[in-house]
């Protein structure tokens, strides 16, 4: 489910037991773990999805479809990430490099070098 208040988009999974609010602004990426996704945040905190990657993909694409602009692009059948966070992209060492500079933390994924030479052309045709 798609909330929406003070436009900030925020995806609310409400299980029986939890409720979980994600705040789409701080999302650095999404990882695919077999039927479930784990988000991780610019803090450095994550947490795993009760959804599976393409679920969150639909509602990302559902976000889109309401005229809401969203940073984010799949990569691979694995990784959704936030264009915003880009550090680094090293397509020789087949990693990147997710952060905000204003946390010292930074999320290093190993990724495929097609798909980061995607991104790369990606990215740069965005800006």
């Amino acid at each position: 489910m798609i909330s929406e208040k003070n436009d900030i988009s925020v995806l609310l999974f409400n299980t029986r037991d939890e409720l979980l609010r994600v705040e789409l602004r701080k999302v650095l990426y999404f990882q695919a773990d077999k039927n479930y996704t784990e988000v991780y945040f610019v803090n450095g905190y994550h947490v795993n999805l009760p959804s599976s990657m393409s679920q969150i993909e639909q509602l990302l694409n559902n976000n889109k479809l309401k005229g809401r602009i969203t940073p984010f692009v799949r990569i691979g059948r694995s990784l959704i990430v936030n264009l915003r966070y880009i550090l680094h992209i090293r397509t020789l060492k087949q990693e990147l490099i997710l952060g905000d500079l204003s946390c010292t933390k930074v999320a290093r994924i190993p990724v495929a070098k097609n798909a980061l030479k995607k991104l790369k052309e990606l990215y740069t045709n965005k800006q």
